[in-house]
């Protein structure tokens, strides 16, 4: 059941969900939380089938916030509040009110969701798009026990990671991180399985994907080693490798929907590792209201620690140039961001050396090494300098 409301108030809002739900036969209010969804209008239908697929797992009132832009300068200066009032098969298994704010109230969108929110129950913000840059001291934000925003939406991911982990209070989440679960579970599980030390790791995956950030500072937080960033084609996320002293531990996902799963002494199996919809990534942070200590532990870590990435062309422009291509950067809980650029600290650990040996040169050897190592290599083929041909001077001007 639909009821549209043209130039209304949070009043006759309230008035017409009593009269829908009395119209379908169901007086009593059986949801469990408010979910206020913020977006525009292009985004507004996907976030609304998102919201209402996630409502039949966590039935709540759902009420989407929809902020229109008159173009002319008149209409900017007129206020109306338009909403759309859907109830039982129409809203999923809640409410659902589409409010659509005009002129002056779109700024003051706190005002209008307040009278609309379910007494004693908690309050979730979900910003589809155009999250703001501090969640919480958002107007919108400040009524609600739970901010949930997108990074991958953002058009600068990474940058909105930073925002993230500058402006973060206990309560934020990003669908960027509901995105690696099934790959934190699956790794959790294999290192059960392994009694041997981890010596570094490497994550593989889109270059603009924020998921793929937060996996490899999840992990280099939590493992305290060193931790490559490589850049894949996708989609998402596509590789994980762990070096231990009894060999590696791989996780491969080429096709965004199975993935292999390799351990040492073992054969290798199939895992499923699908990537899931936003609404069943929006049901999984509905399933909890607490603040989220490993996202902020993970998110603190800081992605500029994890330093530049070079991306495919750049790989293999470096691979065909004779000298020896530019090592990947690493990430460590004790190496600065600058990392990447700089030689391997003297006194580092053989194991670390070692471990990044397939990308960079090692730590240990003299230059001395290297340039008698350089001049025996081919070195029978180069003519003495008796063979050579004189130099011709240039005749001066």
């Amino acid at each position: 059941m639909k009821i549209d409301l043209t130039d209304t108030t949070a009043s006759k809002i309230n008035k017409a969900l009593v009269k829908g739900r009395r119209a379908i036969g169901t007086p009593a209010v059986g949801m469990v939380l408010t979910l206020v969804v913020v977006t525009d209008e292009e985004n507004a239908y996907d976030a609304l089938k998102a919201a209402n697929d996630a409502s039949h797992e966590h039935p709540s009132r759902t009420l989407v916030v929809i902020k229109r832009v008159s173009r002319s300068s008149r209409n900017r200066t007129q206020s109306r509040l338009d909403a759309e009032v859907r109830v039982g098969a129409d809203a999923g298994s809640g409410e659902t009110v589409v409010l659509r704010l005009y002129g002056e109230v779109s700024d003051h969108a706190q005002s209008v969701v307040l009278p609309l929110l379910l007494p004693d129950a908690p309050v979730v913000v979900w910003w589809s798009v155009d999250a703001p840059r501090d969640p919480a001291n958002d107007p919108l934000g400040a009524l609600s026990q739970r901010r949930v925003t997108d990074s991958y939406a953002a058009e600068k991911p990474v940058d909105e990671l930073r925002s993230r982990a500058e402006s973060y209070e206990p309560g934020d989440t990003d669908l960027a991180w509901a995105r690696i679960t099934p790959w934190r579970s699956m790794l959790a599980a294999a290192l059960d399985q392994v009694s041997s030390e981890i010596v570094s790791a490497e994550v593989a995956g889109e270059e603009s994907n924020p998921s793929v950030e937060l996996l490899a500072m999840w992990l280099a937080d939590r493992l305290h080693v060193h931790v490559r960033r490589a850049v894949s084609a996708g989609p998402g996320l596509t590789q994980v490798r762990l070096e231990t002293t009894g060999g590696p531990i791989t996780l491969h996902r080429s096709d965004g929907a199975m993935a292999t799963l390799a351990l040492p002494g073992q054969p290798d199996r199939a895992v499923a590792l699908k990537r899931r919809e936003t609404s069943e990534l929006l049901a999984e942070e509905l399933r909890r209201l607490d603040p989220d200590e490993t996202y902020a532990s993970a998110l603190r870590f800081g992605v500029d620690r994890l330093g530049g990435i070079q991306s495919a062309a750049e790989r293999a422009e470096a691979a065909a140039q004779p000298v020896p291509a530019l090592p990947v950067r690493a990430v460590s809980d004790t190496a600065p961001a600058s990392s990447d650029t700089a030689s391997p600290a003297s006194g580092s650990s053989s194991a670390s050396a070692s471990a990044s040996s397939d990308t960079a040169s090692p730590a240990s050897g003299s230059s001395s090494a290297s340039a008698s190592a350089s001049s025996d290599q081919g070195g029978s083929d180069r003519p003495s300098p008796a063979k050579m041909p004189p130099v011709k001077k240039a005749d001066p001007q």
